[in-house]
């Protein structure tokens, strides 16, 4: 049996659980990092500035992203801009809304990284929250299997990616929230453990689903995924280079 994509109806237009499920993850996000960013020496108002630009960017990059890599399936601008009823990429809102906050950060005059390294857990969380409004979508998930956890989806036992992808996620943000509050050694440490972890864990179950846009004959997300680990290890290194030279030069 397959979940109802429709949480309930309000004169006779349906709300759906994938925008619930978006808003609660985004709301969640946005409280938690709030409440955290005098830890960093954030003012949580130009955190706030930041959330209010890069939000809404985020979600309109998101759905720019996933319309870009599969425009045969859509006939009008207004099926386009149609979210409603699933087809955002992770990626793209990563990547504008990142993007977005990196201005506001040169604007304000905020140290990017650690605005990032604040922004990514809180990520991460609502992620693994929106994660389930795929599922009652009955989309994003993998092809056929005989294993206990299988979801059924027009008949079908299939990998429940998307819940590999909320619980790895989950895992993100309360590993990467302790390393935040106790034990970050340099700015940026935060950023670069999740684009590497986030992008390792998609990498793999992207090689699972079955709706996947694509490059070419590549699944853009795998692609993007290396591109991203890549990039990672580099801000990496250099952040924890940086922070040794600093500390032998005491």
């Amino acid at each position: 049996m397959q979940p109802n994509p429709i949480a309930f109806e309000i004169f006779g237009f349906e709300i759906r659980w994938y925008g619930i499920l978006i808003a609660i993850g985004i709301a969640l996000a946005i409280i938690t990092a709030y409440r955290r960013s005098s830890a960093v020496g954030i003012k949580s108002d130009d955190l706030l500035d930041a959330v209010i630009i890069s939000v809404p960017i985020g979600i309109i990059g998101a759905r720019a992203y996933y319309v870009f890599f599969s425009l045969d399936n859509y006939h009008s601008f207004a099926q386009m801009i149609d979210i409603r009823s699933g087809g955002l990429a992770i990626h793209g809102g990563i990547i504008f809304g990142l993007a977005t906050a990196y201005l506001v950060c040169k604007k304000k005059k905020i140290q990017f990284f650690n605005l990032f390294d604040l922004a990514v857990p809180s990520i991460a969380l609502a992620q693994s929250i929106g994660r389930w409004g795929n599922y009652f979508n009955s989309e994003a998930h993998g092809g056929e299997t005989n294993l206990p956890w299988a979801i059924m989806v027009d008949g079908k036992s299939v990998h429940p990616t998307f819940l590999y992808e909320s619980i790895w996620c989950f895992v993100l943000f309360i590993g990467l929230s302790y390393l935040l509050l106790k034990k970050r050694q340099f700015t940026g440490q935060i950023f670069s453990l999740y684009v590497i972890l986030y992008s390792v864990e998609r990498f793999f179950v992207e090689g699972l689903r079955t709706d996947s846009l694509m490059i070419g004959p590549f699944r853009q997300a795998q692609v993007l995924s290396l591109v991203l680990i890549a990039v990672g290890v580099v801000v990496y290194v250099y952040g924890k280079r940086k922070c040794v030279l600093s500390n032998d030069n005491k």
